[in-house]
């Protein structure tokens, strides 16, 4: 069995979890504190980051790189295209997601310390980027793709924590309505509610209750 060290709230081990939910891959899951890490993960990996992945004598850190590596692990269900060229465009959007989105969300996430300027400054840059994102959502049936891969394990953790974030998602909604009929489908996913963590439940009111993850979380 593998071990996912992870965080309860943390979008990027959120982004892990949905792929290994996806997978349908039990895993051991060591919930971590950044103020406290657990003596084997300092061990484990130097700069001491989540999500890092062990299976067996292999440690993988970095959260694409976790995500890159359980697909090529475990290859059924694929959430990668074959074709070299459709696999090169999902990485340019992995790493714009990444990049625009992802970025901004260290200091929008709650006890980050930053200041109300910044949260304002981040939060404006993550709705502008989203909005102009809209006609990407619109193309196919998942986010770029007819087929759930990658980028929705990267997209589906953002836009579950808009309202964590204080982002108006009733003006996106009304402005966008793209974004909102993804975000329906992606949240209904049986594998997005296996992943989720009671933290991460807990961020949200009035949507489906989340199945029983599939991880095994240590006693």
């Amino acid at each position: 069995m593998m071990t996912l060290y992870s965080r309860a709230t943390d979008a990027r081990c959120h982004r892990v979890r949905l792929v290994l939910a996806e997978k349908a891959l039990e895993t051991r899951v060591v919930e971590t504190e950044s103020a406290s890490p657990p003596e084997d993960l300092i061990d484990l990996n130097p700069y001491q980051t989540v999500p890092t992945l062990v299976d067996r004598e292999l440690v993988v850190y970095e959260p694409g790189i976790v995500c890159e590596y359980i697909d090529e692990r475990f290859p059924h269900p694929s959430l990668s295209s074959t074709d070299p060229g459709a696999r090169a465009h999902a990485r340019l959007a992995l790493r714009r997601i990444e990049q625009e989105w992802y970025a901004v969300s260290d200091v929008l996430e709650p006890g980050s310390g930053a200041d109300r300027r910044d949260k304002d400054r981040a939060r404006r840059l993550l709705t502008e980027s989203l909005l102009a994102s809209e006609p990407l959502f619109r193309m196919r049936a998942w986010f770029l793709s007819d087929q759930f891969s990658q980028l929705d394990a990267a997209v589906a953790p953002i836009l579950w924590r808009l309202t964590r974030w204080d982002v108006d998602t009733a003006a996106m909604a009304a402005t966008a309505p793209a974004i909102e009929k993804y975000a329906t489908k992606a949240f209904a996913r049986p594998s997005f509610l296996r992943s989720l963590s009671q933290a991460e439940r807990d961020m949200r009111s009035g949507t489906p209750a989340a199945a029983p993850s599939s991880a095994r979380r240590p006693a």
